[in-house]
């Protein structure tokens, strides 16, 4: 009987022993998996931190413009652009240990235990502010035991590969406030209507009290609430010793002035202009359309809001609102490419299709000055004289024909030059030349001059028949203006990413591709749209807008039956203007056929308002004589007209216009020649004479 006990004791003892073994292999184990945890959190190293945030666009004066994202306005910023007032707040409320924990608060989590046993629910918290940044940046809110393990586990990776300062700037950028603002620095436009950095300690603690219930805690939707909640935090910063008993009461009567608005871009600017911006991230830094949109970029473009302004009033004051004509205007810096302004249409809101950028359209005349440069290129000077009559053209080998007109079929019966030919914009010469040169080279010119438009290589060319892009043609005669430098349609001058690094940045590169005297003598042409000294059987084309004009221009307009065109420029400052209906009907007003030039002109007017006048500066290798416009000879004083025109040095005139001198032969003409040689020219164009 006395052995009962013995077994008894032996029995225990081998339980005991048992479960000290079993309970010191757990330990074991569960050491081994904590260790293998932290190990492979460690080889996995730092998460990504991707979270999305506003894109922000901005003028080249600096100014915000518009901005993007998914209906969560967020603004990262670095915790020197964040009130310490806030941050102070902030870890007082949420989590007071923040400094010293490892992502976990122990004692928080056993004090919450309890409290929710005792309470038979759940009524307490105890996440620290890393395990709300893992779940902000990483999950949902669901309550699953899946969500808590992943939270921590995503806590830990948070804690092991980023500093404090780190992970506390994150929570601050992530949190939401309510009202859609995500982040302190939205938060405190949103509440406040200013930046992170400026809250005062009463709005500090007001902000830092939303994040436990938006709904119930924002002072726009219940005030009352909102202070109950302010005063916990700021017992709490008192606690902390952040602030004493005096601070308090003052920032409990401070008075808060509530905005409800977020106020970072209040309506967006030059909407056309923006989309072209992001197509150029699109193709130029190809970039997707999340980071475009969610990436948090900060993107400098080209706009001058000034320029935009008078663009899109100019449109606006025009055209009339019952009208069913379109327009665009493209506005760039010579110099640069840079666009200055962009409309692509009377109504952002009713199309946003971008006729300025996407739209191919008939350029008409406005193709000419391309033509004319080319033939500058092969011997032509302003002063060559080509016949103005009805003309039937036989092309492809004879098998086709093609007989265009003049506006109003007003032809000058005769010789003129083709300064006086681009100035009336005649289009036999123009053809004339076309052919001449052989119908390939316009399309080599086009190309040179950066329209990347197929083109077909016929006769009807010459007058603008292949559609192109506005912006091209824009573009095209910036390198005209530039004195024939290559540059490209310009919107972005750098883009930083979300952590302020420069991902991009402009590189301004001058390659000449043009002769810079035959550029120069081009543009000098372009003026006399304007003059009317060349005025012959016809006025000059821009007779109807010239006295609108009050600095030197150069320029061109073009005509289709469904396209109507201006394009022009200063040294400074290019624009085209197109206008059209979309469906490619005939225009048929001509109230409506006058809006692409009226347009132009007010623009450049009112965009160059309160700059110098500047004269285009002649090039080392030009030499400017006065000419008798009709013929092209130089002018004498009998000369009823005669206007300066530049020539490159040594194919300038040298026979004086003997058509208007009176009495005998005067003596400051030279002698003539014996026998007068006929032009190469007009030899190669007899034919059509």
């Amino acid at each position: 009987m006395e052995l009962i006990p013995s077994e008894r004791f032996k029995r225990t003892t081998k339980y005991v022993r048992a479960i000290i073994i079993l309970t010191t292999i757990g330990l074991i184990i569960l050491f081994v998996l904590l260790l293998s945890l932290l190990m492979y959190a460690k080889i996995l190293g730092p998460p990504p931190l991707v979270v999305p945030q506003s894109t922000l666009y901005y003028s080249a004066d600096g100014n915000v413009i518009g901005e993007t994202d998914n209906g969560q306005k967020r603004y990262w910023v670095g915790m020197d652009a964040i009130s310490p007032q806030l941050i102070k707040a902030t870890v007082a409320v949420e989590d007071r240990q923040f400094y010293t924990h490892n992502g976990f608060d122990i004692k928080r989590i056993g004090g919450a235990i309890l409290a929710d046993i005792r309470a038979m629910s759940k009524v307490q918290g105890a996440s620290t502010i890393t395990q709300q940044y893992a779940r902000n940046l990483f999950l949902g809110h669901d309550k699953t035991w899946s969500r808590k393990f992943n939270e921590a586990f995503y806590t830990i990776r948070l804690e092991m590969n980023y500093t404090k300062k780190e992970i506390l700037e994150g929570y601050l950028n992530t949190i939401y406030y309510g009202h859609g603002a995500y982040g302190a620095q939205a938060a405190s436009q949103y509440y406040f209507g200013k930046d992170a950095l400026d809250l005062t300690l009463a709005e500090a603690s007001m902000l830092a009290g939303i994040p436990k219930g938006p709904s119930n805690y924002s002072p726009l939707d219940n005030l009352e609430k909102a202070k109950s909640r302010q005063k916990v935090v700021l017992l709490a910063m008192k606690n902390q010793s952040y602030i004493s008993e005096k601070n308090i009461t003052e920032a409990q009567q401070a008075p808060l002035s509530l905005k409800g608005e977020h106020g970072t871009v209040t309506h967006k600017t030059a909407p056309y202009f923006q989309d072209a911006v992001k197509q150029a991230l699109k193709s130029q830094l190809h970039l997707n359309d999340r980071t475009i949109e969610l990436g948090g970029l900060k993107v400098y473009t080209t706009l001058d809001e000034s320029q935009q302004d008078a663009a899109e009033e100019v449109v606006s004051a025009t055209i009339p609102d019952s009208s069913g004509i379109q327009a665009s205007i493209v506005a760039m810096d010579p110099s640069t490419g840079e666009v200055r302004a962009l409309v692509g249409g009377r109504n952002y809101a009713e199309s946003p299709f971008n006729r300025a950028t996407q739209a191919v359209r008939q350029p008409g005349s406005t193709m000419k000055p391309l033509l004319y440069y080319a033939a500058l290129e092969n011997g032509f000077t302003p002063s060559t004289t080509l016949k103005s009559e009805t003309t039937t053209f036989s092309f492809d080998d004879g098998h086709s024909s093609y007989t265009p007109h003049n506006y109003n079929h007003q032809y000058a019966d005769g010789e003129i030059t083709m300064a006086q030919a681009i100035a009336l914009s005649d289009n036999i010469f123009a053809v004339k030349t076309h052919l001449f040169l052989g119908e390939k080279t316009l399309v080599d010119t086009a190309h040179r001059f950066g329209i990347t438009a197929k083109m077909a290589a016929v006769p009807s060319l010459a007058l603008g028949t292949s559609g192109v892009r506005a912006i091209e043609m824009v573009n095209a005669y910036s390198i005209l203006a530039n004195g024939g430098k290559k540059v490209k349609p310009v919107f972005i001058k750098k883009v930083e990413n979300q952590k302020g690094e420069v991902i991009f940045a402009q590189n301004k590169k001058s390659e000449q591709i043009l002769d810079a005297d035959k550029a120069f003598v081009m543009t000098q042409m372009l003026t006399g749209v304007f003059d009317e000294t060349l005025n012959g059987y016809t006025k000059v084309t821009g007779s109807t807008i010239s006295s609108q004009l009050t600095r030197p221009y150069a320029g061109k307009s073009g005509s289709t039956p469904t396209d109507s065109w201006m394009i022009g420029y200063t040294p400074k400052l290019v624009a085209g203007v197109w206008t059209g209906f979309d469906q490619g009907k005939k225009i048929e007003n001509p109230a409506e056929k006058s809006y692409a030039k009226k347009i132009w002109a007010a623009y450049m007017e009112k965009g160059l308002q309160g700059t110098p006048a500047k004269s285009f500066k002649e090039t080392k290798n030009v030499i400017g004589v006065n000419v008798n416009p009709a013929s092209g000879k130089l002018a004498t004083k009998d000369c009823p007209v005669s206007r300066l025109t530049y020539y490159v040095k040594g194919t300038e005139p040298v026979e004086y216009c003997a058509e208007h001198f009176r009495g005998e032969k005067p003596t400051h003409l030279p002698d003539e020649p014996e026998q007068k040689k006929t032009p190469w020219y007009k030899k190669v164009l007899k034919p059509w004479h």
